[in-house]
């Protein structure tokens, strides 16, 4: 009597994230970044260490101190915030929208063994990466001019990834609900500057009026200031708990957020 004839192997199920496709894009995303590293580093690094020396060294000279902190060392740890925003949400924003519809970059892409997840995943992280990096550029040019370097700073890389992960994915938002790039004007005047002028980085918020009060304290960037802040000048406790927990809950909305509108693009 034969025997009996074993069951086929059940097919290998294929995980959600695979790190070999992630790998795969953010390989190719440092390839190209090598060739323009320069400018992209120019533009992410000059325009907040300006608004350092304008307002920290400038009303620096009339504002002496602000909660027993000087001026000059509170612009510095705010205007972090402000570097990781615009090398995160500028990025998730231009190069999402131009490798989809003028490139077709994706469109190639997904026809390799990476999903739409992967994919959206992989550059967000790989922006994210990179704003981390920037945000220290303030810390430097703030050392520079007397701040004192505190071993909080370390966690400064940490916090400016977990903050760029999120403004990445919400400009990858953006790029897959915008009609023409014309219409990032309204998102960078109406959105973004108005977010990181009410984001604690040149003034307190507790001296806005209540309603305006009650909003920046809803504002992704204000906690990524005050986290950055406490590291950074020694002051870290329970609080910055909360602080940490919305910048990831904000990450991790903008994530979905970014998978969803740009996959539902993307695949016909």
């Amino acid at each position: 009597m034969s025997a009996p004839a074993e069951a086929p192997e059940a097919p290998r199920k294929v995980g959600r994230l695979e790190p070999a496709a992630l790998a795969g894009v953010m390989s190719r995303d440092v390839a190209i970044f090598g060739r323009y590293w320069k400018a992209t580093t120019f533009a992410s690094v000059v325009q907040p260490t300006i608004y350092l020396l304008a307002f920290g060294l400038g009303l620096g000279s009339i504002v002496h101190n602000i909660a027993h902190v000087k001026y000059v060392e509170y612009v510095a740890t705010g205007v972090v915030a402000t570097a990781i925003l615009f090398s995160s949400a500028f990025p998730g924003m231009f190069n999402t929208f131009v490798r989809w519809q003028f490139q077709r970059t994706y469109d190639a892409m997904l026809a390799a063994p990476v999903d739409v997840e992967e994919l959206i995943t992989a550059e967000c992280l790989w922006i994210s990466a990179r704003a981390g990096v920037y945000g220290l550029a303030p810390l430097l040019v703030g050392i520079a001019f007397g701040l004192p370097p505190e071993f909080g700073m370390l966690l400064v890389p940490l916090i400016g990834f977990v903050t760029g992960f999120g403004f990445a994915c919400f400009g990858v938002t953006v790029a897959a609900i915008a009609k023409t790039i014309d219409n990032f004007n309204y998102v960078t005047s109406a959105v973004l500057t108005p977010m990181f002028l009410v984001a604690g980085t040149f003034f307190p918020v507790s001296r806005l009026p209540d309603g305006v009060r009650t909003v920046a304290q809803i504002n992704p960037l204000y906690h990524c200031v005050q986290l950055v802040r406490d590291a950074s000048l020694g002051g870290l406790g329970t609080a910055d708990l909360g602080h940490a927990a919305v910048l990831i809950a904000f990450a991790l909305l903008m994530w979905r957020l970014a998978i969803s509108q740009l996959g539902r693009r993307l695949i016909d």
